[in-house]
């Protein structure tokens, strides 16, 4: 197997322009990975909003999304902190505070336990303990079950231990209710089955990556044919995992639409990069036509999910 070799890092050059107390707090917010973070909070308020039927109070929202973020965030810090001997090896992350030397292994490794220790915190105090209890569950699950156990032994890792992307819903319904009903599972499972469709067609871009580095991502080792094949099976899980709502959790005519129409465009996007690896066109553009897609589709059934209580209540029906 050939391994890229990791050249030592160039020394940064303080410049007036970018003083040290700046690089260091963006290379601690790069740990956090916003964009996933984003993404994870991009669920976070709509199920808030569903689970209590209209909007909770601002103080649980704002301790939700924060220690919510906070959790995120620290989970990912955890995840740069084990695998920084393989982030040095893949061009996608090579850039990372780790891998240049901006920040030491022990300073990460204190940021993501503080963090840890602020997100559950402000979840017990500002919502309550199963929203903290899941927190702990969804840090542990992270970086224990997929990065310490999962990631490098199995070409299953992402679906399985992508199940840590699916607490942020968990820890909404329950910090607006203070239980979770089958609404909450449902959502959960939707996260769970959307989350091999999203991930494999990255993967299948830096297939390169993963394989220097080891790790048997599906999207990196198999074929076009077989991760396609893959993706449709769990587009339609989750499409129709996520109509399931309608008849357990009580959602509306307008979640209901747009479960549908979103649901048919993701199913159309995921049976076009099918055909594209049957007849051996398909190319990472197209590959990655299905990652953003699948961004889209989530944030359009989570805004009609926020939405629905409301227009249901406007229209009464």
């Amino acid at each position: 197997m050939h391994v890229a070799i990791s050249q030592p890092a160039k020394p940064r050059v303080e410049t007036a322009e970018e003083p040290v107390w700046r690089r260091k707090a963006k290379a601690y917010i790069s740990l956090t990975k916003p964009q996933v973070v984003e993404l994870l909070l991009v669920t976070t308020l709509p199920t808030m909003i569903f689970a209590l039927g209209g909007m909770p109070p601002w103080t649980v929202i704002l301790a939700t999304m924060v220690g919510g973020a906070f959790a995120a965030g620290s989970a990912s810090a955890f995840n740069c902190y084990l695998d920084r001997d393989i982030d040095k090896l893949m061009h996608r992350t090579e850039r990372r505070p780790l891998v240049t030397g901006e920040l030491t292994p022990r300073q990460a490794f204190v940021f993501a336990s503080v963090l840890g220790v602020l997100a559950i915190a402000i979840l017990a105090v500002g919502a309550n303990a199963l929203a903290a209890w899941l927190g702990v569950a969804a840090i542990f699950f992270y970086v224990v079950i997929y990065t310490m156990i999962l990631k490098r032994r199995t070409s299953q890792n992402i679906i399985w231990g992508g199940a840590a992307g699916c607490f942020p819903v968990l820890i909404a319904w329950a910090a607006a209710t203070g239980t979770l009903a089958p609404g909450a599972w449902v959502l959960f499972l939707v996260i769970f089955l959307w989350t091999p469709p999203h991930y494999w067609p990255l993967s299948m871009k830096y297939g390169e990556d993963y394989r220097n580095a080891d790790v048997p991502m599906l999207g990196a080792f198999a074929g076009g044919r077989i991760v396609s094949a893959q993706v449709v099976l769990y587009a339609w899980a989750t499409v129709i995992c996520s109509l399931l709502l309608v008849p357990v959790a009580g959602a509306g005519w307008l979640y209901g639409i747009a479960a549908l129409a979103s649901g048919g465009w993701f199913l159309y996007k995921s049976h076009r990069l099918r055909s594209l690896a049957v007849s051996e066109r398909m190319t990472n553009g197209s590959a990655m036509s299905v990652f953003h897609g699948s961004i889209v589709y989530l944030s359009v059934l989570f805004l009609a999910l926020a939405l629905d209580p409301f227009a249901t209540r406007l229209l009464g029906l």
